[in-house]
């Protein structure tokens, strides 16, 4: 198996049991680099397993169905692989202000859905980076913290 396709596998794997609809936190401690970055649009850069797992737990438990799944195939070059997906949620948890726009009360019933592309490094096996250019606007639209022009 090629390099690419050896870090195809590593993010196919990464991407089901992190974003997929069922989140297995163990994943982060097996697949992503101690310093990984993690970085979108919508929240602040995080770094790190703890950060990463304080973020997606708190993310999980305002949007209990919350997922995201590939919209194409990967596509490799070297220590990079690229994926584009679509997915979101339905906010009925508690009050989540982790937007770097503002935050929602306790419940709102808002949904969200929105697609993106992220670039990921993978460095000794292990996810280093994930950085992804998504539709945050349209989320922020859809939860009602960015009026439509």
């Amino acid at each position: 198996m090629s390099k690419e396709q050896e870090n195809k596998a590593i993010v196919g794997r990464w991407f089901t049991a992190f974003w997929g609809k069922d989140c297995n936190l163990a994943i982060v401690d097996e697949l992503a680099h101690r310093d990984m970055l993690l970085q979108y649009s919508l929240h602040a850069p995080r770094r790190g397993h703890d950060d990463i797992k304080r973020f997606m737990t708190d993310f999980r438990a305002a949007f209990p169905d919350l997922a995201f799944g590939g919209t194409a195939d990967l596509i490799a070059e070297g220590d990079y692989v690229v994926g584009r997906w679509e997915g979101g949620g339905t906010h009925t948890g508690p009050a989540f202000d982790d937007f770097l726009v503002g935050g929602l009360p306790a419940r709102s019933g808002r949904k969200m859905r929105f697609s993106g592309i992220t670039v990921l490094r993978v460095e000794d096996g292990k996810v280093a980076e994930e950085i992804g250019l998504d539709d945050g606007v349209t989320a922020l639209q859809q939860l009602g913290l960015l009026r439509a022009a």
